[in-house]
């Protein structure tokens, strides 16, 4: 089975900022402490979608212009927190052709499993 490269992100407030700007997601958990911490977490949370966007990034890393990321989906099980690390991890699961499906997740700090995935992506030539 094939593993894709980890990728590992750690999210500062600036890039919480500027994905709140480019998406219009200004939920104060993502900005506010106080407000975050009043919810009961230790810290700013991290998008979802930017979550999302990490575990993209990591199949079209990974793709390196061999084919294109046709189908991504994600779900989340767990919260990440701002200036922790959140590694991107995959793995080929099935092949036909020039097809191919992968099992995408990506874990907090400890290691949780905090967002799950799949994608389908299509090579641009069969068994690339």
């Amino acid at each position: 089975m094939t593993e894709l490269p980890p990728l590992t992100e750690t999210t500062t407030l600036r890039r919480l900022v500027e994905y709140a700007g480019a998406s219009g997601d200004f939920y104060d958990m993502h900005y506010d402490l106080d407000f975050a911490r009043a919810l009961g977490h230790p810290e700013l949370a991290v998008h979802g979608l930017l979550k999302a966007a990490y575990l993209g990034r990591t199949v079209t890393s990974w793709l390196a212009g061999r084919g294109r990321l046709t189908t991504l989906e994600v779900s989340y099980r767990g919260m990440d927190f701002r200036d922790r690390p959140h590694t991107c991890r995959g793995r080929v699961v099935t092949t036909d052709g020039r097809r191919a499906e992968l099992e995408l997740w990506g874990e907090d700090d400890t290691g949780r499993r905090t967002t799950l995935g799949r994608a389908e992506v299509i090579f641009d030539k069969e068994n690339p």
